[in-house]
């Protein structure tokens, strides 16, 4: 994991953070949350810095805040496969703590981030002694794998422009779209070619023929989605 500099301690808002609302540290009780919030570091990430590397000992699991970061895999040839986009209200760590294992995924920051770190021992704590917390950290647990499961069978199944139309559209309903419709989330031409498994040339290619058929159009680096209808029945096609 990378040391980055504590900026805050915000021990009295862990009762009203996302994270908590969203994710499986909602079954804490009010003394639980007390010992969280004694517990937690909370950090500030910049954009391309790394939350931890792939291979590294957690200890722990990381709290998003705020922000967008990505999960990606180093692939053979020594490039960066992006697994997973992940925001705020997510837990990050909690399958290669609960294993004991390294970190098998690295964690970076697309955008500015705003993470806390709650160390493996206060989770652990909670797990033995909380049900419905170790109850919602399994399931977790389990819809991660259930999801990656999914995008394996997308990308043997799915066609690389099924797949663009598909994240296109995700991009869209879980990060938003600024006020001149633009998709809100930025992502380089080389993430996006990641992110849909093909090259940085080729998703280059797609979105202009995208552009070309009117189902999105390309303002510099950013997107615009014309035809929602369109791209659904793209992504959806057998």
């Amino acid at each position: 994991m990378v040391n980055f500099a504590v900026y805050t301690f915000a021990m009295n808002k862990c009762d009203q953070c996302i994270v908590r609302q969203l994710s499986s540290l909602k079954a804490l009780n009010k003394e639980e949350v007390v010992k969280l919030a004694n517990s937690k570091t909370t950090y500030k990430i910049k954009k391309g810095e790394a939350i931890f590397e792939e291979g590294a000992i957690t200890n722990g699991v990381f709290c998003i805040k705020d922000g967008v970061g990505k999960l990606s895999k180093l692939s053979a040839n020594g490039k960066d496969q992006i697994i997973k986009l992940v925001k705020s209200g997510e837990l990050l760590g909690q399958r290669s703590m609960i294993s004991n294992e390294p970190a098998n995924l690295s964690a970076k920051a697309i955008a500015d981030m705003e993470v806390c770190f709650i160390p493996k021992s206060e989770i652990i704590h909670f797990f033995n002694n909380n049900n419905q917390f170790s109850l919602n950290l399994m399931q977790s647990v389990c819809e991660d794998l259930k999801e990656s499961e999914n995008d394996k069978i997308a990308l043997v199944q799915k066609t690389v422009k099924q797949r663009l139309a598909e994240t296109l559209l995700h991009l869209q309903a879980e990060f938003g779209e600024n006020p001149d419709k633009t998709l809100k989330i930025q992502l380089t031409r080389e993430e996006m070619g990641s992110l849909i498994g093909t090259t940085t040339e080729g998703c280059i290619r797609l979105l202009s023929e995208f552009n070309k058929l009117d189902l999105i159009e390309l303002a510099g680096k950013k997107i615009i989605l014309k035809n929602v209808k369109a791209l659904k029945k793209l992504a959806e096609q057998l």
